[in-house]
């Protein structure tokens, strides 16, 4: 198996949370509440699934194995999705910054939330985008059998020593979550009916 189809499982889970933010913007717009804590799981679960998990994968393994191979970090793929995930993490800290004010009604507060959930909705759908379909094959191309073996044996450390047993588990159930508070249904129950 290769290291990047774990990262691409990873990527299905943070897919279904941009569906569901993109949806919770809309709403926002057309003047729908939902419960701040819908935000406030959201941002739990980019700030430590996605971040803190996932992008710890890439960043401090993946990356710099890519690097060793001649791939270039400056001016190249890897610079580009760093700065994106520089980018995100901007727009999360936004994020939690305009909920206390979501939460009492402010309008301004509500209009940078709405903002700042499309904008990182977009940004990291084009970004996976980018990671699945150029950067991944690229790493693919380079690392042969024993080196993405040594890459596979890393991500787990990575979820033991930095999420623990459990919490993988606590992230899949929480994305089920915020999909039936924000869209009615979980996404695998619109793909069992919609093949």
């Amino acid at each position: 198996m290769e290291a990047t189809e774990i990262l691409k499982e990873e990527h299905q889970a943070i897919k279904r949370v941009l569906a569901v933010l993109q949806q919770a913007a809309r709403d926002i717009g057309n003047g729908k509440q939902h419960s701040p804590e819908v935000f406030e799981q959201a941002v739990d679960f980019i700030r430590n699934f996605a971040d803190k998990c996932h992008h710890l994968k890439e960043e401090d393994i993946l990356f710099k194995e890519m690097e060793k191979k001649g791939i270039p970090v400056q001016g190249g793929p890897i610079g580009v999705m760093l700065l994106e995930h520089e980018k995100g993490r901007v727009l999360v800290r936004a994020m939690a910054e305009a909920i206390p004010g979501y939460a009492q009604g402010v309008a301004q507060a509500r209009k940078a939330l709405a903002d700042h959930l499309r904008g990182y909705a977009s940004l990291l759908a084009q970004h996976i985008d980018k990671e699945d379909n150029i950067l991944y094959p690229m790493a693919n191309q380079r690392l042969n059998p024993q080196e993405q073996a040594s890459l596979l044996a890393r991500f787990e450390k990575v979820e033991k020593e930095k999420m623990g047993p459990v919490v993988h588990e606590h992230y899949h159930d929480l994305v089920a979550k915020l999909e039936i508070l924000v869209l009615g249904h979980t996404q695998e129950e619109t793909h069992r009916h919609h093949p």
